[in-house]
């Protein structure tokens, strides 16, 4: 199962940090990542920087390094896909980038609590209110979001005991189509609760 809204609950300054600073840093931090990483030497140095910061916040380093589990499939799909359409040295820098983005959204997963990110998300909202903008809808959609993550990751791991203990191969029909129908299913199940506490 994701490790996505697990807080682990410490003192460290990154505990300390408000949420919605942690926030706003993790989006500058990605888009600047995205934009200066464009060699391996670039993306050691970013993983070292990330790294510190793991070690000064006292972070559990597996509960990150199970969060990072949870998209290999996805890293190494894009890797090989990387390799075919442009070479090695790009399908590292891709890859590079895209775990650490998720190593830094993870820092700040298990630092944060998910009620202070929604509440930290809706607060930065609360000016578009003024011009029709549903700030406390979407902010409930976000707490949605970031609830069914688990869920769908349960769906698909589910999904993938039942397919080995048929002794089945990967295949778009086996694998794809009865995760799809359950994460439609979730979703039904989700939006009739949501119509009974009027929410529609």
């Amino acid at each position: 199962m994701t490790m996505l809204g697990d807080y682990r609950a410490g003192t460290s300054w990154l505990h300390r940090m408000p949420a919605g600073a942690k926030l706003f840093g993790l989006g500058v931090l990605i888009v600047a990542m995205t934009v200066w990483v464009d060699s391996p030497v670039r993306l050691a140095v970013v993983a070292g920087i990330v790294l510190a910061g793991v070690l000064s916040a006292r972070l559990n380093v597996r509960a990150l390094i199970l969060q990072l589990r949870q998209v290999l499939w996805v890293v190494g799909f894009i890797f090989v896909l990387q390799v075919v359409l442009t070479d090695l040295h790009r399908a590292l820098v891709v890859c590079g980038v895209l775990l650490l983005a998720v190593s830094l959204a993870a820092m700040v997963t298990l630092t944060t609590r998910t009620t202070d990110m929604i509440d930290a998300a809706t607060r930065a909202m609360k000016p578009l209110a003024r011009f029709g903008f549903p700030a406390r809808q979407v902010g409930i959609a976000l707490g949605l979001t970031i609830r069914s993550i688990p869920l769908l990751v349960e769906i698909i791991r589910q999904v993938d005991e039942a397919r080995r203990a048929r002794g089945l191969r990967v295949t778009p029909r086996i694998v794809f189509v009865p995760v799809i129908v359950g994460a439609l299913r979730a979703a039904d199940d989700l939006s009739e609760a949501l119509i009974a506490r009027g929410l529609d």
